[in-house]
């Protein structure tokens, strides 16, 4: 099993626009993240396909299991 944690962001346009990390430390500690997301929008860094990013908008963990079979 693989976590991921996924930032979600607003940008420009309005659409949302994400970064993924793997491996997350856990328990998450939001107001880590929510720091951690309002420096990235202040830094103004990152540009994506949607425009720059304006505000924070969720954070999740996301698991997923694979099961590979051989042939």
């Amino acid at each position: 099993m693989t976590k991921t944690l996924e930032l979600t962001f607003i940008a420009a346009n309005g659409k949302q626009s994400k970064l993924t990390f793997g491996e997350p430390l856990e328990p998450i500690d939001m107001e880590t993240m929510k720091t951690a997301m309002d420096t990235i929008i202040a830094a103004d860094v990152l540009t994506t396909a949607n425009g720059d990013l304006i505000a924070a908008k969720g954070v999740r963990v996301i698991e997923r299991n694979v099961t590979e079979y051989e042939l």
